[in-house]
């Protein structure tokens, strides 16, 4: 996870938007990158359909069998939870919820405050996500607001593929590739599977955690950004080590992480219901 985000501001203001990773203000998580030729794009990233939390970015998000009708759910970190860190092995649904988000346009301006009536789903173990159900429709916030939700993509995301990280907190996009995948993360107490690794250039900080990852060739969501070792201590809160299936430990400095977003489609039903019986959900369960 990334550094509290007044740990994080003192460092940006002694040393400029340095490699710290991308993580919560009260809470923490990171992340990684490697590079690769970059595709032309195919579409626009920027702000639209991003938000702004507390202590951390986000995002609205849609699911490929999503209707404009459905109530709109927002997407972060699970360490981004206002209710603290969940603890390893722990999964939190249908938790009553008041949050806000500011709701951001292409250009970054808060055009709009959403309310969230519930936590859909949260948890730090395997992956790291919250996802909120909120007050109003897609239908309604298109209307309103003229802005569309982010689809998630329901495939596994490509190593070398060009990606944005777009932070509603800082309106800041960050721009590099997938330069592979975890096995294991493992920080602190948590380990998550099968995580992405960015390229150097995506050196996100404290923050920017909960920000989604773009393919900026499809503009849809493949993972949503975490973590990032920054002292390249091995396995520790801010450090996160990967492990491989034979269990060697490699540290990567100064590299961050995101968790990937494909296997979540699967676990909602009609009306962006969420059931964990779903054929082909692999989330982890209560």
């Amino acid at each position: 996870m990334n550094k509290p985000l007044l740990a994080a501001l003192s460092a940006l203001a002694a040393a400029g938007l340095g490699a710290t990773p991308a993580v919560a203000a009260p809470h923490t998580a990171t992340g990684s990158s490697a590079p690769h030729a970059a595709k032309s794009a195919a579409v626009t990233v920027n702000f639209a359909g991003t938000v702004s939390l507390s202590n951390c970015s986000g995002s609205v998000i849609r699911f490929p069998n999503s209707a404009d009708t459905d109530p709109a759910l927002v997407l972060t970190n699970g360490h981004c939870l206002e209710t603290g860190f969940p603890s390893p092995g722990e999964v939190i649904t249908g938790q009553s919820s008041s949050r806000s988000f500011g709701l951001l346009n292409s250009s970054g301006s808060r055009v709009a405050t959403l309310r969230a009536n519930q936590v859909v789903y949260s948890t730090m173990t395997d992956t790291d996500v919250t996802i909120y159900r909120t007050t109003t429709t897609y239908a309604a916030i298109k209307g309103n607001y003229g802005i569309s939700p982010l689809t998630v993509q329901d495939t596994h995301p490509v190593a070398g593929t060009a990606i944005k990280v777009v932070s509603g907190y800082w309106k800041r996009i960050y721009s590099c590739n997938v330069d592979g995948f975890v096995y294991r993360l493992k920080e602190g107490d948590w380990t998550w599977k099968d995580s992405l690794r960015y390229t150097s250039a995506c050196n996100t900080i404290g923050g920017t955690s909960g920000s989604p990852v773009i393919d900026t060739a499809t503009g849809k969501v493949v993972a949503v950004n975490n973590t990032g070792n920054e002292d390249g201590e091995r396995c520790t809160e801010n450090n996160p080590c990967e492990v491989d299936e034979n269990g060697n430990v490699t540290v990567r400095k100064g590299i961050n992480y995101a968790e990937e977003t494909y296997n979540i489609p699967a676990c909602f039903t009609t009306g962006n219901k969420l059931n964990l019986s779903a054929s082909g959900c692999t989330l982890p369960k209560p």
